[in-house]
């Protein structure tokens, strides 16, 4: 149970950090970053994955199977994004 509340509290923090990063961002640099928190998106799938592949509790696996929709929701939507400013650029 301490796992579980570590991991949350983590996800608490992080969540807080990235937001207060994120929102200092100017605009002109939101495509390279979001390119860049699409590999971050990957490391979180395939982290995920590993995950399915341990002993975890029914809650864990809950979590886990959440983290992947998520993480594979911002993977594609990124793509998308970043595929769409990139033909802005296409002559």
């Amino acid at each position: 149970m301490t796992d579980l509340l570590l991991m949350l509290g983590v996800f608490a923090v992080t969540t807080v950090v990235s937001y207060l990063l994120i929102s200092r961002v100017p605009q002109r640099l939101h495509t390279p970053l979001m390119a860049f928190t699409n590999a971050i998106s990957a490391v979180t799938i395939l982290g995920a994955m590993l995950l399915f592949a341990t002993d975890i509790t029914p809650v864990e696996t809950a979590l886990t199977g959440v983290a992947i929709v998520l993480a594979a929701f911002n993977l594609v939507g990124g793509f998308a994004v970043t595929d769409r400013m990139l033909g802005f650029f296409k002559q």
